[in-house]
């Protein structure tokens, strides 16, 4: 990445999903790339330096402040014209029979290590007076989620921040989008130990499909975008609905053992 010709990207959560797919979008136009997430990327890498970008993989746990701060100093001074803040997991089962390491860890690496790299690239784009950001939030923000509480949660605090941010930033050039997908066909469910529920064998939307509806949303500047018509219905009436009506429905398709039935 010596020769900085092309404006460079950072996509965190690009080993798969949404992170990669995104990471393609930009790859295919015109960006350089910095990828990070806690999984091996070499892969990934490769795929995208066929794109035509080129491409410096760097493997750390986003959810510790060395991750985040191995990630910053692998860019080594080169200024980012797009932050890609994807990088998140799930828990899935009721919180009180969750490991709280692991707790921790969601709330580390969707919020604390998401708001640390924002923070550090978000300074440097506003002194320069011009940069994009994307976060990956969710529509799951909008509901209390029973049997995934954590998570859930956590994408509530993303959702809002994002807004808040975007506000805080509004005459200075740099913009602030926040992506808000519904169930994904990604690792987050089997990562999340949710393949037994409703939610985590249900058909899902396409990846890529995410993936494209953020990119352009991020390049026309818009304030945020929910992927998807379903997911769009979904959260319109989320917006409207007591919570103990929407923590029910969840329970439907989050607690243990709901899983769809499949075969004959």
């Amino acid at each position: 990445m010596a020769v900085a010709t092309r404006p460079l990207a950072l996509v965190t959560g690009a080993s798969s999903g949404i992170g990669l797919e995104l990471a393609r979008e930009c790859a295919r136009n015109g960006f350089d790339l910095v990828i990070g997430a806690d999984r091996p990327l070499a892969a990934a890498a490769a795929e995208l330096e066929a794109l035509g970008a080129s491409v410096r993989p760097v493997e750390a746990d986003l959810a510790t402040a060395d991750g985040v701060a191995q990630l910053y100093g692998s860019l080594a001074g080169r200024p980012v014209d797009a932050l890609l803040a994807n990088a998140g997991h799930g828990l899935g089962k009721g919180f009180l029979d969750q490991d709280f390491m692991e707790i921790t860890h969601v709330i580390d690496t969707n919020i604390t290590g998401t708001l640390a790299l924002v923070h550090q690239v978000g300074r440097d784009m506003r002194a320069r007076g011009a940069g994009r950001i994307l976060i990956t939030g969710s529509i799951a923000g909008f509901m209390p989620g029973t049997f995934q509480a954590v998570y859930n949660g956590t994408k509530a605090f993303i959702d809002s921040f994002s807004w808040a941010l975007r506000n805080e930033l509004k005459d200075t050039g740099v913009t602030v989008t926040c992506l808000m997908p519904g169930a994904t066909e990604t690792e987050f469910f089997k990562r999340a130990d949710m393949m037994d529920t409703k939610l985590g064998t249900d058909e899902k939307q396409d990846a890529a499909e995410v993936a494209r509806v953020g990119f352009k949303a991020m390049m026309d500047g818009e304030g945020d975008v929910v992927a998807g018509l379903k997911n769009k219905i979904q959260s319109a009436i989320a917006s409207v609905t007591p919570s103990a009506v929407l923590a029910e429905q969840h329970r439907k398709k989050a607690q243990p053992g709901t899983a769809t039935e499949t075969g004959p």
